[in-house]
C-alpha cells in the first residue's frame, strides 16, 4: 500500500495479491470437499484491478445487451443461478461443521445428508456484521475469523470452525463494511493473513488515516504526498464531468488501510468480484454492503429510509421507494426509464471498491472534516480547505451516485425518479446499525442470522439490541416501508440491559409459527468485554498492533463464548447448531431433538420485558487470564475464571 513514484499497471494488478507470499497466520489446506483454502502455490485472485482508466470513471462500448434496470420483484438471474452452485457447496461444509459440533445423541450430519437431494431443506444461512469504525472493524474480524475454519484450533471442541464455509450470505455496513470489503478484494483472504504485521501490508491501525501510510526512505511518515495523491486522483473524476463529494476522498484514504495493493488499488472495483472462479464456484458467501438514501436536509429513521445494497453484480433497493437494481458495473452510465438511451456510451469504473467502502461509512465524513479535532498536520490543512472550497455547500455526509441510475425508471417515487444525483449515506444513519434489510427479503430465504453487535448503543460504547429494534419497528410499517419483509419481535432496549440480553447470545424468533411471514431466527451476539475492553470509540482512527489483536481476540470469544469455557455455557456450540437447523426442522417437520429443546428454552428470549430505566451499564472483563498462546495465539485457547479484583477493575472509559 505503498506511495509510488512509478505506478505502472502492472504493479498496480501484482501488487494486490496475497498469493505470492504462501500461507501464514495459522491457515489451513484444501479439504476434500473442496473448501477455500490458501496453500503454498498461492491462491487464484477473486477481486480484480479491472476499471478502465483507475480511479476515473471511463466511456466504454456497451455490450451487445444494452445494461437495464430490472424490477426488484424477484432477485436477480446472476444471483439465483450464483445460488444452485453455492449452496450445492454449504451441504459439505455443514457436514464439516457438525462434524466437530456435539449435538448429543442427534445425529446432524445424517440430517444433512438424508435432505440434501432437496436443497430447500437445508439451513440457509446469513452473518451481519454492524457498523461502528475500527471498533466494528476488529470485533468482527474475531468473530469472521471464529467461523472460518481455514482458521487454525476453530475446528476443535469448543469453536465454530466452518459456520462462514457453510453461510450463503455475508453482510456489513460502515465499520463492518470494511471488514467484507478487505476480505473479498484482498482474494477473500482469511483474518490471520490481514493481521500479518509486516510492513507495506494492511491493517497497519497504527498508522492514522488521517497521516497516510508509512513510507520507506529518509521521512518516516509521506503525508504531504498522501494528501495530495487523494486530492490529484479525485480530481481525475471530477475533470471527466462527475460529481464528487468528500466521501471521494474518504474512500481513497480507507483504500490505503483495507486493499493490499500500490496507491490503495484505484483501479479495483466490487463488481469484479462476480467475475473471479471462486465466486462464480461458490466457494464464498455472497458480500452485501448495505447504504442508506437522504434527501437534502432530510433526517433519517427506519421508518422513512431507503435501504441500498450493494452485492457483486448490482446496486440498488428491494424498498418501494426504488423497487428497482442496476448493474453495478455500469454505474455512471445515463440511464433514463431503465435503459441507456443509444446515443449514451456506457460507463465502467464508477464502483471503486473504496469508493463503494466509504459510501457505507460516510458518517466519518463529518468527523474528518473537523480539523481541529484530528490529527491532520497543520502545513496540510490547506489542502483539506482547498478541498473543502470546491466541495461547497454540500451535505458532507453523503456519496453523490450521478447519474442517477433510477432517473425516469417507472418503479421509482417522484424523490428518486426526478432527482438527477442520488444521495447516499452511511448504511447506521437510519439507527438500523445491523446490516440486516437484505438477510430479510422474503425472496433469499434465510432461515438463520448470526448478528455480530458492535454498535456503541449505550453513552459508554457498548450495545444495548438498539438496530434490532429498529429493524422491527420498520417490519411493523406493512403498508409502505417494509414492503412484505417480516421480522422476530424485539423488545426494547431498556430490557436488553435488564434482562442481560446483551451480555450473551440471544434468539429472537424461534417459534416461526408466531411470526406473520417468513422470518429467519435471529441470533444475537453482542460486543461484550471477554479480554479486553473492546467499547473503543467509534472515531478511534488509531490503534496499536496489540491493541487491534486483541479486539479480535475479543471478538472471537464474544461469538463462541471464549470457546464453550464460560461459566454454565458449556453447551453455545451445540447450541449455535440448533439455531442453524430450527427452520429446517419446520420445514422437514422433523421432530426438536431433546438437546435442541434445552437450548432453545435457555437462549430463546421468552418474551419477559422489563422497561423500566436501568442502572448505568458498566460490565468488566469477564476473563482474566489465558493459558499458553493467549492473545497472540490464532484462536484463544482456555480462559480462567476471573479473581475478585478482576471482576472489581475500574470500569476504562473511551
Amino acid at each position: 500500500m505503498r506511495l509510488s513514484a512509478a505506478r505502472t499497471a502492472a504493479a498496480t494488478a501484482n501488487s494486490g495479491l496475497l498469493s505470492a507470499a504462501g500461507p501464514r497466520g495459522g491457515e489451513r489446506g484444501r479439504s476434500s470437499q473442496g473448501t477455500l483454502d490458501l496453500t503454498s502455490t498461492g491462491i487464484s485472485p477473486r477481486a480484480l484491478s479491472n476499471a478502465p482508466d483507475g480511479y476515473t470513471p471511463a466511456n466504454v462500448s456497451c455490450p451487445a445487451n444494452r445494461p437495464t434496470i430490472r424490477s426488484a420483484s424477484t432477485l436477480s438471474a446472476n444471483e439465483t443461478a450464483w445460488l444452485d452452485v453455492r449452496r450445492q457447496q454449504t451441504v459439505s461444509a455443514m457436514k464439516d461443521f457438525f462434524g466437530h459440533i456435539n449435538m448429543s445423541s442427534f445425529d446432524a450430519v445424517s440430517y444433512i445428508n438424508n435432505h440434501a437431494s432437496n436443497i430447500t431443506n437445508i439451513p440457509n444461512i446469513g452473518i451481519a456484521v454492524s457498523g461502528g469504525g475500527y471498533r466494528a472493524l476488529t470485533n468482527g474480524a474475531g468473530a469472521i475469523k471464529a467461523f472460518d475454519s481455514r482458521t487454525e484450533h476453530s475446528t476443535e471442541t469448543g469453536h465454530l470452525g466452518g459456520l462462514l464455509q457453510s453461510a450463503t450470505y455475508l453482510s456489513g455496513l460502515s465499520g463492518g463494511g470494511w471488514l467484507l470489503g478487505s476480505i473479498y478484494i484482498n482474494n477473500f483472504t482469511t483474518i490471520s493473513n490481514l493481521q500479518t504485521y509486516k510492513a507495506g501490508e494492511v491493517w497497519q491501525f497504527q498508522n492514522s488515516i488521517t497521516k497516510g501510510p508509512k513510507t520507506n526512505g529518509l521521512q518516516a511518515w509521506d503525508t504531504a504526498e498522501y494528501y495530495y495523491d487523494l486530492a490529484k486522483v479525485v480530481a481525475g473524476k471530477k475533470d471527466a464531468g462527475f460529481n464528487t463529494s468528500f466521501t471521494d476522498y474518504w474512500g481513497r484514504a480507507l483504500s490505503y488501510q483495507l486493499i493490499n495493493a500500490t496507491d490503495g488499488g484505484p483501479s479495483y472495483t466490487w463488481s469484479s468480484i462476480a467475475l473471479t472462479q471462486d465466486f462464480k464456484d461458490g466457494k464464498m458467501p455472497m458480500p452485501l454492503l448495505v447504504a442508506d438514501g437522504r434527501n437534502p436536509g432530510e433526517t433519517l429513521i427506519g421508518s422513512n429510509s431507503t435501504v441500498y445494497e450493494f452485492n457483486p453484480w448490482e446496486f440498488g433497493s428491494f424498498d418501494p421507494s426504488i423497487y428497482g437494481f442496476a448493474p453495478l458495473e455500469y454505474l455512471g452510465s445515463h440511464f433514463d426509464n431503465g435503459a441507456i438511451p443509444s446515443s449514451k456510451p456506457c460507463v465502467r469504473g464508477f464502483d471503486n471498491a473504496g469508493f463503494i467502502m466509504g459510501t457505507s461509512s460516510s458518517l466519518f465524513n463529518q468527523f474528518i472534516l473537523k480539523l481541529n479535532t484530528t490529527d491532520i498536520p497543520s502545513t496540510l490543512k490547506k489542502v483539506l480547505a482547498s478541498i473543502l472550497a470546491e466541495l461547497g455547500d454540500r451535505n458532507d455526509d453523503i456519496a453523490i451516485y450521478s447519474p442517477n441510475p433510477f432517473y425516469n425508471y417507472r418503479n421509482a417515487t417522484i424523490d428518486y425518479e426526478k432527482t438527477p444525483d442520488l444521495n447516499v449515506v452511511d448504511g447506521g444513519e437510519d439507527k438500523q446499525n445491523l446490516p440486516l434489510h437484505p438477510l430479510i427479503q422474503p425472496t433469499r430465504n434465510l432461515d438463520v442470522i448470526f448478528a455480530v453487535d458492535s454498535s456503541a448503543s449505550t453513552p459508554n460504547n457498548w450495545p444495548n439490541g438498539s438496530p434490532l429494534v429498529a429493524t422491527y419497528e420498520r417490519s411493523l410499517n406493512t403498508s409502505g416501508i417494509a414492503n412484505g419483509t417480516a421480522f422476530p419481535s424485539i423488545p426494547d432496549k431498556n430490557t436488553f440491559i435488564n434482562l442481560g440480553l446483551n451480555t450473551h447470545p440471544t434468539f429472537f424468533g424461534c417459534n416461526s409459527s408466531n411470526i406473520t411471514g417468513h422470518a429467519p431466527l435471529v441470533v444475537y451476539l453482542p460486543n461484550y468485554p471477554y479480554t479486553t475492553y473492546s467499547n473503543k470509540s467509534t472515531f478511534q482512527l488509531t490503534y496499536d498492533i496489540s491493541e487491534r489483536d486483541d479486539m479480535i481476540t475479543n471478538g472471537y470469544n464474544v461469538v463462541t463464548m471464549a470457546n464453550a469455557t464460560r461459566d454454565t455455557y458449556s453447551d453455545w456450540p451445540t447450541c449455535a447448531g440448533c439455531a442453524i437447523l430450527s427452520r429446517s426442522f419446520d420445514r422437514t417437520n422433523t421432530p426438536v431433538p431433546d438437546v435442541c429443546s434445552r437450548c432453545f428454552e435457555k437462549y430463546c428470549w421468552d418474551g419477559t420485558r422489563n422497561s423500566t430505566t436501568p442502572a448505568a451499564y458498566e460490565p468488566s472483563i469477564l476473563l482474566a487470564s489465558a493459558k499458553s498462546a493467549g492473545m497472540k495465539s490464532a484462536a484463544p485457547g482456555t480462559w480462567t475464571n476471573p479473581s475478585t479484583s478482576d471482576q472489581e477493575r475500574p470500569y476504562i472509559r473511551t
